[in-house]
Parts: C-alpha cells; sequence; structure tokens
C-alpha cells in the first residue's frame, strides 16, 4: 500500500488537476442537502439534480414534506431510481425531523443515521458539506481511486476504506480530499476507461502500470493488415 507520505503526494496532485472539486448535488439548506443525498443513492447527481428543483418548490421544508402524500412526492421524483422506496424513506425522514428534532437536520453521525434512508456514507456528506464537520464519505468513485492506487488494500470493506483514509490525511482535509477523489475518479479515472496514458499519477499506481502492460501487449498481438 501506498504510504501516508505517498498518499499525500497523489493526493497534492489530484487537488492540483481539480481544483474546484465539490460537491454536485444542488441544494440552498441542509435540509434539502438531506433529502438530495437520499436520493442519490444507486442513481445519479444529475438525475437527482434534475428532479429536487421541482420537489423542493413545492416541498421546502420538513413540514412541507411530511404532509405530502406519497403519490404527490412520486410525481416529483419518479425520473430517479428506486423512487417509490425513496419517496417513502424522504416522507418519513422528514416527520422525524420535525418529531425528534424539532425540525432541524442533526449534527451528530450517529443521529444523522438514525433517519430513514441515511447510511454512513449519506451523514457524513450532510457532516462535511452542510455542517463543514470533517468527514470522508466512500462512494463508488471514492473506493475505486483509494484501491486502485493502492491507498489502501484492494480487498478492504468500505468502512476499511474510510478508515484508511482518515489514517493518512490530516482531518482538515477529509472534506476536501472527499470531493477531490470523487472528481478524479468521475472525470479521470473513471471505471470503465480510465485515462492511463495521460495520468500524472501512473509511476505510482500499479493498477495502471497493469492496464498499460495489458493493453501493449494486445497491441503487439492485432495483426497487421
Amino acid at each position: 500500500m501506498l504510504s501516508k507520505q505517498k498518499t499525500m503526494e497523489a493526493l497534492e496532485t489530484m487537488y492540483e488537476m481539480f481544483p474546484e472539486a465539490h460537491g454536485e448535488l444542488k441544494h440552498n439548506n441542509p435540509f434539502e442537502l438531506l433529502i438530495a443525498v437520499i436520493l442519490s443513492a444507486q442513481a445519479t447527481d444529475v438525475s437527482v439534480n434534475k428532479a429536487t428543483p421541482d420537489l423542493f418548490a413545492s416541498f421546502p421544508t420538513p413540514d412541507a414534506l411530511a404532509d405530502a402524500s406519497i403519490d404527490e412526492i412520486i410525481l416529483k421524483i419518479k425520473t430517479i431510481g428506486l423512487y417509490r422506496n425513496k419517496a417513502k424513506n424522504i416522507k418519513v425522514c422528514a416527520q422525524q425531523l420535525i418529531e425528534r428534532f424539532d425540525g432541524q437536520v442533526p449534527t451528530t453521525r450517529e443521529e444523522l443515521m438514525s433517519l430513514p434512508g441515511v447510511g454512513r456514507k449519506t451523514a457524513n456528506v450532510v457532516l462535511g458539506d452542510a455542517f463543514g464537520i470533517p468527514a470522508i464519505a466512500v462512494d463508488t468513485h471514492v473506493e475505486r481511486v483509494s484501491k486502485r492506487l493502492r491507498i489502501c488494500k484492494l480487498d478492504a470493506s468500505v468502512m476499511e476504506v474510510e478508515e484508511t483514509l482518515m489514517r493518512k490525511v490530516p482531518q482538515e482535509l477529509w472534506v476536501k480530499t472527499h470531493h477531490t477523489l470523487i472528481f478524479f475518479g468521475r472525470y479521470h479515472c473513471t471505471a470503465r476507461n480510465p485515462k492511463c496514458e495521460v495520468c500524472p499519477l501512473l509511476s505510482i499506481c500499479q493498477d495502471g502500470k497493469n492496464r498499460m502492460r495489458l493493453k501493449e501487449k494486445t497491441l503487439k498481438k492485432k495483426p497487421r493488415l
């Protein structure tokens, strides 16, 4: 695995590549962010951002969302995957915000994770982006990049990826690192066609080196016309 020093060197390069890395879910307050992140599970930020302006215009507060019928909510989010379950989750979530937290989004991981549809990743995103509380949310991009670069073990669980990153990265950089790893994974080190040929991290990326070797072998075996 990469040492703490090499991990930070790799991250510094990513920071330079994506200096404006940020959360791409559109929101105006912690409540909207919480609902948007719940909706983003197994869906793209793009699809969520298309649906939430109308959703939040119709139900701008926990009270309004809690009072809405499931069918009314579904009409607003039916373009998002798993919309039926998500409609139920965000309605009950809004109800619990009112009943248990005076209509406010809680600021601890434990309280956030007690809400319907909120797992550790969602809680960490809300903590970092809504409240500036240091957290690293591990999504598919963060996990993929961390494993390809051998920042963590290839067989690490999501929780182990998070713990490894927290050990190797200073706390004040956790939120920035989370967003930067997502941008790097979403726009450069993509799942199917990573840009290994032009990657400034290729020299320290075992996964990238393996890919390039395989590509070279494939090209050599191609018959000349």
